[in-house]
């Protein structure tokens, strides 16, 4: 402090504050890759790490700004930790998501094998015949499938009378 801001505080009967002990900085947390397990498994525990180091530093700064709002009394400074409050509670919602999201990655093949009930299929009708045709033809071959496909060569007429509605 200057000698002005020593004087004005002794004027003003401000008692002199010692800082408030830091705490010591947390390095990033490092990727740490396993080599062995696949990139799902991997992206997740990095993920996990991230939002565990968000969510401790997001505690830190509600601290501090509750500290800053009990002393200063503003309104302004409690709205702003309700603002950080919810934010670290969104993170933590992120974190569950994180694990729900890898079960679902996990069951994926459990869920593929599962038959097909209702199936929809596009296309003409002379390739759903080729389709079941050769299905036929692997399952039994006594089986015989008549194409009732038109023939090109043959041309459909239609005549469309104008004059009815």
């Amino acid at each position: 402090m200057s000698k002005l801001e020593e004087k004005v505080n002794e004027i003003l009967g401000i008692e002199k504050k010692e800082p408030k002990e830091t705490k010591e900085f947390k390095p990033l947390v490092p990727r740490k890759e396993d080599k062995e397990s696949p990139d799902v498994d991997n992206d997740y525990k990095y993920s996990r790490e991230n939002y565990y180091n968000l969510i401790e530093r997001g505690q830190e700064a509600i601290e501090g700004i509750l500290d800053v709002a009990r002393e200063g009394q503003h309104p302004r400074a409690y709205e702003v930790a309700g603002a950080l409050i919810k934010n670290v509670a969104d993170t933590v919602d992120k974190l569950q998501d994180l694990q729900k999201k890898l079960k679902d990655l996990k069951d994926v093949p459990k869920s593929a094998n599962q038959n097909i009930k209702n199936a929809i299929f596009f296309g003409s009708t002379a390739e759903l015949q080729k389709m079941l045709k050769k299905d036929e033809d692997n399952k039994d071959k006594n089986t015989e499938v008549k194409d009732i496909t038109p023939e090109k060569d043959k041309e459909i007429n239609i005549d469309i009378d104008k004059n009815n509605n």
